[in-house]
């Protein structure tokens, strides 16, 4: 008697191609999730050097107002200060927002597809645990039939010579 062929072979085949697809997603979600941790960072570093241009400015105008200057030129800076400065912070600081909610959105994509991959590794584990016990039982069907098949050879030969005239 020949080994048979696993039953679930085909349901195994499609659970570990499931759970490589799991990986290279889980894979793919941490890849874009860096590249928009990137951006975040590289919107906060624009912030921070706009609030510090903000900043520079306003020492600049204090200083030239502790130098004495006319209302005019302060009139100016302020008015660069409010239009200016204050417009390229209101959407730098948008910005950041709207990376801050694309990031959360990100980590919540790789935490989905890490638990999936999760489940599939444990899809694949319980069909590699339930490929063993049937490869145990098989092997022991299997000797069981040979231990019979021996013993109906054995049975067979005492018989033929039991019956053989002359002995042996």
């Amino acid at each position: 008697m020949k080994k048979p062929k696993y039953p679930l072979e085909e349901i195994d085949q499609i659970k570990k191609k499931r759970f490589e697809e799991a990986e290279k997603s889980l894979k793919e979600k941490k890849e874009f999730l860096l590249k928009e941790q990137a951006k975040l960072n590289q919107y906060m570093k624009d912030l921070e050097l706009i609030k510090q241009h903000k900043l520079d400015k306003i020492r600049q105008m204090m200083d030239e107002m502790e130098k004495g200057t006319t209302s005019d030129q302060i009139i100016v800076k302020e008015r660069y200060l409010k239009v200016v400065v204050e417009e390229k912070l209101k959407k730098e600081h948008l910005k950041v927002l709207e990376q801050q909610k694309e990031v959360k959105s990100a980590q919540d994509d790789v935490d989905k597809a890490r638990i999936l991959l999760d489940q599939r590794r444990q899809d694949v584990e319980k069909l590699r645990l339930h490929r063993e016990d049937w490869e145990l039982e098989v092997r022991k069907e299997l000797e069981a039939y040979d231990v019979k098949e021996t013993d109906e050879i054995g049975t067979t030969i005492h018989t033929a010579r039991k019956y053989k005239p002359g002995g042996k």
